[in-house]
């Protein structure tokens, strides 16, 4: 049956008793894969900060899913096979900062005029993301998914770093090819954005698994897979694992077994800071450096670009409760070391406040500028003056 007649009865129906919430699937229970020990250990290192779903609800997700890859009822619709993957893919996502956001499309009672944004990208938490895809109650109409891709444009653009746009679909009869709006979406995040689609189709709707296969290539850094590949804790694990991290530098992982304290991939006989927490992030000499953050010449306030690398901080603070904290605000050397001594301290006041508020008293915490004495990288230069301009986390040792 094709979309368009498949929309047609559904509005028919709609008009005189409403579009009725689907009956939830019928599942083994699943055991989550726990990753919080590899990224604990840094073997995982967080490559995405914010991911988010475009799901198909459209009225061929209203039709039984029959090749059994997930234990279900016979009369288990394909949407709830959706809803039931993003739960456990939600279950698996480890401790870590994100956002996370969800969009469907369709037509009709179920999703409104094409699509329907169901979450705003937002702080992720497994509580609020549950609720996102609770909100998915039905399936109508048909297949507007180059609508919402275009829509994700404006959906993201507050995020900071990288997003992964997870599209869950059967791939059948698009209303329009969901090519060029892909195209355009990563022409403007380049980089920052990677695509990964999850077929969620019977044998009969193959021709939409190539629609998958093509999308998650127009992202050039993203894949595409199926239910059968997901659906287990392994291979649940597996995808969670590749669309939100990379593995530690073997390099790193070796320097823990070599006689390395405080694990964090600097060898103790190099160590500049012994005694970092598992989790915060360092620099070649051991150092809790927050990477990339860097601040504008004569300037201290923090660029909403940066709240990401803050919260990953946070993550660590709250992981290893009852730490001192000092941190250290640095400058390059443009301009007198009084002005810079201030300058400093004004810049490890705003990240000692900023993360005092997100730690939630997890740490005791203090600031002090060291202005322009302790430089990491060469002042004669703009790039190393940029690196200058930066903020430093140590653990004070009682």
């Amino acid at each position: 049956m094709k979309k368009s007649l498949l929309f047609t009865a559904i509005v028919a129906t709609a008009i005189v008793s409403g579009c009725a919430t689907q009956p939830r699937g019928s599942f083994e229970t699943f055991q989550a894969k726990d990753l919080n020990p590899l990224v604990q250990s840094q073997e995982l290192q967080q490559k995405t900060n914010n991911f988010f779903v475009i799901h198909d609800s459209s009225g061929s997700m209203t039709e039984p899913y029959v090749d059994g890859a997930l234990v279900a009822n016979p009369t288990t619709i394909k949407l709830e096979i959706e809803k039931e993957l993003l739960s456990r893919m939600n279950k698996t996502i480890p401790n870590i900062t994100l956002n996370s956001g969800l969009r469907s499309f369709g037509f009709g009672n179920c999703v409104g005029l094409n699509t329907k944004l169901n979450q705003a990208s937002t702080s992720y938490s497994q509580s609020t993301f549950n609720s996102a895809i609770e909100s998915l109650a039905c399936g109508s109409g048909g297949s507007p998914m180059h609508t919402s891709i275009n829509l994700a444009q404006k959906d993201i653009e507050a995020n900071s770093g990288t997003t992964a746009l997870i599209i869950l679909s059967d791939g059948f009869e698009m209303d329009a090819s969901p090519y060029p709006a892909a195209k355009a979406l990563k022409a403007r995040y380049g980089d920052n954005l990677c695509i990964y689609t999850v077929w969620v189709g019977n044998q009969k709707d193959i021709e939409g698994r190539r629609t998958l296969l093509d999308l998650s290539n127009v992202g050039g850094c993203g894949f595409s897979t199926t239910i059968t590949d997901i659906s287990s804790s392994a291979g649940m694990g597996n995808f969670v694992e590749k669309v939100f991290f990379k593995r530690g530098a073997p390099a790193a992982i070796a320097a823990i077994a070599e006689g390395d304290a405080d694990k964090d991939g600097v060898l103790d006989s190099q160590d500049k800071c012994p005694g970092t927490p598992i989790g915060a992030k360092v620099n070649a000499r051991g150092c809790w450096e927050l990477k990339g953050l860097n601040f504008d010449t004569n300037q201290s306030n923090i660029k909403t670009r940066y709240f990401h690398l803050l919260n990953e901080a946070a993550v660590v603070l709250k992981r290893n409760p009852g730490l001192t904290i000092e941190v250290q605000g640095h400058t390059d050397s443009v301009g007198s070391d009084n002005y810079n001594l201030r300058l400093s301290e004004r810049r490890a006041n705003a990240v000692k406040n900023y993360l005092r508020k997100q730690a939630n008293g997890n740490a005791s915490l203090r600031s002090r500028g060291y202005g322009e004495a302790r430089p990491v990288a060469n002042n004669a230069t703009e790039s190393g003056r940029a690196q200058n301009r930066r903020v430093q986390l140590d653990v004070v040792r009682r």
